[in-house]
């Protein structure tokens, strides 16, 4: 997709833009070109964090964890924390001390939890991404592309913990020795000027230079933009956005080619009806997606009304964008006569799996 060159400066050494729902690639200027990115650094770092599951852990901070230069959420040695303390304060204040300290207490070390962060990176299809540090400390071999990190984010942000924190303007916290409240505000003032932006993070040190990523949801629609070395990145992000949002349509899918029923083995029916829910999203081709029924070959009674059986997957360009459930649409009651049929079934399928 071509941006009107009028729509961003030329400042950014690197820019992409995306759709949210789709992973749409809307813009890219040197998108796949690798480059330091700083803070933007703890998008994974706090991802990782909230894949823990264990937000309200607490942990006692060490020397070793708070040795670390740069911004800072105020951590002490033998300071008690949580982690939801820590991902504040790296969302927020962009704490390089969270951050490490978050490294020590999943990693072990920071070479262990490097490990894990690019381990997470593979496993999004991140080819040209490397981490080395935990907070964006400038490393020759710690980079992403533009692209990379646009779709780190959209990763990130189907997290509800790390979207909410880093859709968060302040926090009031508590944690210390002993923990005392503490409040902390978001460095990321286009959270305060545009309309409908929910994050994500910035970053920057003299090396990478001003690195940049927003995220906004305006009447249905959701696009993400990053920039990197980019002295300009507040005008540029706003340019990025409104175009992104001005391009993206809303769209309502309902099932294709549905199977209206199902097999019931044991039932007072040989069938049951089936339902699902239209799936809305937003995309600049919507009529690229497709989508994949799961369903088994039969279920076995009693069946209740709003059961659910499968589900369908809403995909474009082989990256799932969501899903939906396949509900039963009716109740279907077991009959103990057909309990000889129910054996036979059971037969019948381990028979073709041999």
């Amino acid at each position: 997709m071509v941006l009107p060159t009028s729509a961003l400066s030329d400042s950014a050494a690197a820019a992409a833009l995306i759709c949210g729902d789709t992973g749409e690639i809307l813009y890219s200027h040197g998108g796949n070109q690798p480059l330091p990115m700083a803070s933007t650094t703890k998008i994974m770092t706090a991802l990782l964090l909230c894949e823990t599951g264990e937000l309200d852990k607490t942990l006692t901070v060490t020397e070793e964890m708070v040795r670390v230069e740069g911004s800072s959420m105020g951590l002490l040695p033998q300071d008690t924390v949580s982690y939801r303390d820590l991902l504040y304060g790296m969302m927020l204040a962009s704490g390089n001390d969270a951050a490490t300290v978050t490294a020590y207490a999943l990693g072990g070390s920071l070479s262990g939890f490097a490990d894990r962060m690019n381990h997470r990176a593979q496993s999004m299809g991140l080819k040209n991404t490397h981490f080395v540090t935990p907070s964006g400390l400038d490393d020759q071999n710690h980079y992403t592309t533009a692209l990379d990190l646009a779709f780190l984010a959209r990763e990130a942000l189907k997290n509800d913990e790390f979207a909410a924190a880093c859709a968060s303007q302040k926090a009031t916290l508590s944690y210390g020795n002993p923990p005392y409240q503490r409040s902390l505000t978001n460095h990321n003032r286009l959270l305060k000027t545009f309309d409908g932006l929910i994050g994500v993070k910035t970053g920057f040190t003299k090396r990478a230079g001003r690195c940049l990523v927003t995220a906004a949801k305006r009447d249905g629609r959701y696009v993400i933009a990053v920039t990197l070395n980019d002295p300009n990145d507040w005008q540029d992000h706003e340019q990025l956005l409104n175009f992104g949002l001005s391009v993206v349509q809303s769209k309502t899918l309902s099932w294709q080619e549905q199977p209206s029923e199902l097999a019931v083995v044991g039932g007072t029916k040989l069938t049951v009806r089936l339902k699902n829910d239209s799936f809305s999203f937003c995309a600049a081709t919507p009529d690229g997606v497709k989508q994949s029924v799961f369903l088994p070959s039969f279920v076995y009674a009693p069946i209740q009304k709003d059961q659910p059986v499968g589900k369908v997957l809403y995909l474009s360009e082989d990256r799932v964008m969501g899903e939906t459930t396949v509900f039963a649409d009716e109740t279907v009651s077991a009959n103990k006569s057909t309990l000889l049929q129910r054996y036979l079934a059971q037969i019948l399928c381990i028979l073709k799996k041999l």
